[in-house]
């Protein structure tokens, strides 16, 4: 969208940078230092339980990326194969509630496993055998820096096993913004939005404005976690950035039953779809 100057038509110059610390980004959007964000709808609702004034205003993944990590030939197929076993983890509580509800799913429990803060050394934690399965790891991205390493993995992911849909990533904006700067924030909708149905249409050509504004990244690795990311930037019907009561409800009252939130925590006012950007025209 930068490159091909969609936020330009809009009449926006926006400033792209990776904040030194990405746990951030929800606190410098809520204080206005941002006009927007990329966060994980797990650390919007804690935020807002904290009474941080973020708001979520497009969905970037429409399912979950995280999963358990392990190597192809550990013979660890199900969560309950994890019972004896050390799992490594960077040290987040909502993981721990993921893997909690992954063991029950598989009538397991936490008692049977060992579970260790490896930060996030996810790969070299597993493929150094220094644990046997890493959680938390984006089954987008992990799986394939093991593979360059000459390790095969599979994925247990969070979905699959008893932890509700949610969306990975999020687009936040401060809830306050939503009404005085409603015309910037559709603008800037409209403009995302353009570009990830360009990305969608021709990943090639995405890939190489990524390259270009971003040289350091692995074009390898890029390449291939986007043929993964792909699918999941839509949702059944083909849409980009759709969000829903449902799927807000339904994890929000999850992470309540896991102790993460409170219960009376207003989940609606967490995310809004009033300013969902119109089907931008094909350029």
């Amino acid at each position: 969208a930068q490159e091909r100057g969609y936020y330009e038509k809009e009449g926006l110059k926006p400033e792209f940078y990776t904040p030194s610390d990405p746990t951030t980004v929800l606190q410098t959007v809520g204080a206005g230092r941002d006009a927007f964000g990329i966060s994980y709808q797990t650390d919007l609702l804690l935020a807002r339980a904290a009474g941080v004034p973020v708001t979520s205003i497009l969905a970037l993944t429409q399912r979950p990326l995280q999963g358990i990590m392990v190597l192809a030939d550990s013979g660890i197929t199900r969560p309950a194969d994890l019972a004896g076993k050390t799992v490594g983890y960077p040290g987040i509580p909502s993981q721990e509630a993921f893997l909690t509800t992954m063991l029950a799913s598989d009538g397991a429990s936490m008692a049977e496993v060992d579970l260790v803060n490896i930060g996030f050394d996810l790969v070299p934690g597993l493929v150094s055998g220094r644990v046997a399965a890493s959680l938390g790891a984006f089954w987008t991205h992990e799986p394939i820096l093991a593979a360059q390493e000459g390790f095969a993995t599979e994925m247990l992911k969070v979905d699959d096993w008893g932890v509700p849909p949610y969306y990975e990533l999020i687009l936040v904006a401060n809830e306050a913004d939503l009404d005085s700067r409603r015309e910037r924030i559709e603008g800037f909708l409209r403009a995302t939005r353009h570009g990830y149905q360009d990305a969608i249409a021709d990943p090639a050509a995405a890939l190489a404005a990524l390259q270009a504004a971003s040289p350091e990244i692995d074009v390898a690795v890029e390449t291939e976690g986007l043929q993964l990311l792909i699918p999941v930037w839509t949702d059944a019907n083909g849409e980009f950035g759709t969000q829903t009561a449902h799927q807000w409800q339904d994890y929000a009252t999850w992470m309540a039953d896991n102790g993460l939130i409170p219960a009376e925590l207003d989940v609606a006012a967490a995310w809004t779809t009033d300013l969902a950007p119109q089907a931008t025209p094909a350029a």
